[in-house]
């Protein structure tokens, strides 16, 4: 496949890009271009959320739970982080592993029902 278009123009056109992938439900191509914007950043969090969201949107969790543990390794109290990589643990059958994700983020987020 040619990647030129996903791989042209500024990081900033790429992040709206992806941003406007990502709106119209096209996952698979918000990834493409978001693979790129972190393998060019990747201390940036916001390219790196985004493009966990799409790998977990078009079903690719392996690639989404990587992403999420590289960004809650790095910001332990990233609470969305925290709930997509439960969320993203859950889907594939593993809710033991999920849930102290799930009930950080809850306490995170000021939702103490879940501990």
């Amino acid at each position: 496949m040619d990647m030129t278009y996903y791989d042209h123009g500024t990081p900033a056109e790429r992040w709206e890009r992806a941003r406007m992938f990502f709106d119209a439900k096209d996952y698979a191509a918000a990834a493409r271009v978001l693979g790129g914007l972190v393998e060019e950043t990747p201390e940036q969090t916001g390219p790196r959320l985004l493009l966990a969201r799409a790998y977990y949107h078009s079903a690719q969790l392996r690639r989404a739970e990587t992403e999420l543990r590289v960004i809650v390794e790095r910001d332990p109290v990233e609470h969305y982080a925290r709930l997509l990589l439960g969320r993203t643990l859950e889907r594939q059958g593993r809710a033991a592993e999920a849930e102290p994700h799930l009930r950080l983020a809850s306490a995170l987020a000021g939702d103490f029902e879940r501990l």
